[in-house]
């Protein structure tokens, strides 16, 4: 079985650092993640997905993501239900992030900073606020060639 989840985006709104009763550090946060496909109306739509970041990852976060910056997260996906105040089920979908990418600087440029469970990162910048989801985190990327397989002398039919 697999559970694995990437995204790139957006944050909506600034981390929020909270503790658990035993000390725990978790941060929780949202992406705007932008869909690849255009709409009947010839726009793209945007998914806000809830980000989970546990432990010392979780306060790296919180102390250097900000509303605007992006992001790349490598998690799973966790379906979590509760009971609200009027008794109430209540599902909620999130991501439980295992790696944070944070992906531009205050300068724009692209950063490598990455935030690995008990890794601390290198001295990065302010986040920049970009107020535009819709920037395509791909526009530099060289395309990947599909056809090329590098394990096609190693089986036969």
């Amino acid at each position: 079985m697999m559970n694995r989840v990437i995204l790139i985006g957006r944050l909506t709104a600034e981390p929020e650092l909270r503790y658990t009763h035993s000390g725990t550090a978790v941060t929780s946060f949202t992406l705007a993640v932008d869909r690849a496909r255009k709409n009947q109306q010839g726009e793209r739509e945007t998914d806000f997905v809830n980000i989970v970041v546990w432990q010392k990852q979780a306060e790296t976060c919180a102390q250097y993501l900000h509303k605007g910056r992006m992001a790349g997260v490598d998690g799973r996906l966790q379906i979590r239900s509760y009971e609200d105040r009027e008794g109430r089920k209540v599902r909620v979908a999130e991501v439980v992030a295992e790696n944070v990418r944070f992906l531009d600087r205050s300068d724009g440029t692209k950063s490598p900073s990455t935030v690995t469970a008990g890794e601390p990162i290198a001295s990065p910048e302010p986040a920049q606020i970009h107020p535009r989801y819709n920037d395509d985190p791909f526009a530099d990327d060289i395309p990947a060639d599909f056809n090329d397989d590098p394990f096609a002398d190693s089986y036969s039919a």
